[in-house]
């Protein structure tokens, strides 16, 4: 693996940069104050190319390959992770029509996200299947006139709010079968934040071919409030065939290829918050005087210090490497993107634990950033897989 970047991975870096000290860092701070939803941020984003990463050269134009969309998402978390795990969702929910829809279905789906900065969620957790995905209950049924209906709820689910198309993995036939599916269903109600919603409304979508989509309210998370989430509710949406991604039983193994492809971007957005924790941490120990001496040049501050960088850059080297296995499609890449999801939530984790500690009561006040990454941090360790099923894949791999 060489690790000098390409000169397209070095454009993507500066420009991530540039768009995240110019428009994310300097109001980082109060934008989660106010705990809206970032439309102008995610938009920027959408126009220099950002959002959408999974997009096939064939609808897009060009492609980025895994290890240039993991470079790009761990800039952007650096800025916040709310706002990179909004936009990492359009990737999320596209991703399965890149690898297993036809060029029809990648046409007709992920052709408006390259006209327009809209939004997708992707649906697979539920209140009684969190990581236990086949014990998801929503599922498609077909009716007299031959048609799928859908029905089911799914929770916890990214962008809900202001969705434009949902990805909803459901049971077949019943919700004990075991059977999966993979489907999609656009809505034409929200294009380009045209609109908007107050921080606590939920809304009804009538879905054009039949039934309604329901979103609850946001929910009021502990971190990342730069990112929606709400509930979703299906009711009697009715199916095209060309609405089901594949084998309509083969959709279990479609999300597994998902969270391969998610799970070295979790790790990227773990890595962008831990270095910002540690460049946050350091430049206030190097500020900050206590005993007529630099925090920073105290022996127990240092050795903190170091234990930091130690953990970014190990999780860091774990990142890139699943990022590699797979882009090549290794045998092996689920088992080190479960490794790098891991070693960045716990890198996240220990970076804002001990920065926040080396600010010391200033840490516990919000208008240091180090208690917001320090609040954000835990849903890494959480989201798209908790560190026990990680713990589970590899486990699983190695014996």
């Amino acid at each position: 693996m060489d690790f000098n970047l390409t000169d397209d991975q070095q454009m993507y870096m500066e420009t991530v940069r540039k768009f995240v000290r110019n428009e994310i860092t300097p109001k980082v701070m109060e934008m989660e104050r106010e705990h809206a939803f970032p439309f102008d941020a995610i938009k920027k984003a959408w126009k220099i190319g950002l959002l959408n990463l999974s997009v096939p050269e064939s609808v897009k134009g060009y492609e980025v390959d895994i290890v240039s969309a993991a470079l790009i998402v761990r800039e952007l978390s650096y800025g916040d992770t709310g706002i990179s795990t909004s936009a990492m969702c359009n990737d999320l929910a596209n991703v399965v029509i890149a690898q297993h829809g036809t060029e029809e279905q990648k046409e007709a789906f992920l052709r408006p996200f390259v006209e327009a900065p809209i939004i997708s969620s992707f649906c697979l957790t539920e209140p009684g299947a969190g990581s236990d995905n086949l014990a998801m209950t929503t599922f498609i049924k077909k009716g007299n006139d031959g048609k799928y209906v859908l029905n089911g709820e799914k929770c916890f689910i990214t962008n809900a709010s202001y969705a434009s198309q949902f990805t909803v993995f459901c049971k077949v036939g019943k919700p004990g079968s075991l059977m999966v599916a993979c489907v999609i269903i656009p809505s034409d109600s929200i294009r380009d934040g045209k609109v908007t919603f107050q921080p606590f409304d939920a809304r009804e979508i009538t879905v054009p071919g039949g039934g309604t989509i329901i979103t609850g309210k946001p929910e009021d998370k502990l971190g990342q409030r730069l990112s929606n989430t709400a509930t979703v509710k299906f009711e009697d949406v009715v199916l095209e065939d060309h609405q089901i991604i594949g084998n309509r039983r083969l959709g279990f193994k479609y999300a597994v290829d998902v969270l391969d492809y998610a799970r070295p971007m979790v790790a990227a957005i773990g890595v962008g918050l831990a270095r910002r924790a540690f460049d946050v941490t350091l430049e206030y120990t190097k500020e900050r005087k206590q005993f007529g001496q630099r925090i920073c040049d105290m022996p127990v501050a240092r050795d903190t210090l170091v234990k930091m960088w130690k953990k970014v850059e190990l999780a860091d080297l774990a990142l890139m490497k699943a990022a590699f296995k797979v882009q090549e499609q290794a045998e092996d890449r689920g088992i080190y993107a479960s490794l790098a999801k891991n070693a960045a939530a716990e890198a996240a984790i220990f970076c804002t634990k001990e920065g926040l500690h080396l600010h010391g009561g200033y840490g516990f006040m919000s208008e240091y950033e180090i208690s917001k990454l320090a609040r954000d941090a835990h849903i890494i360790d959480i989201y798209e897989g908790v560190r026990e099923v990680q713990d589970m894949i590899i486990g699983r791999e190695l014996v």
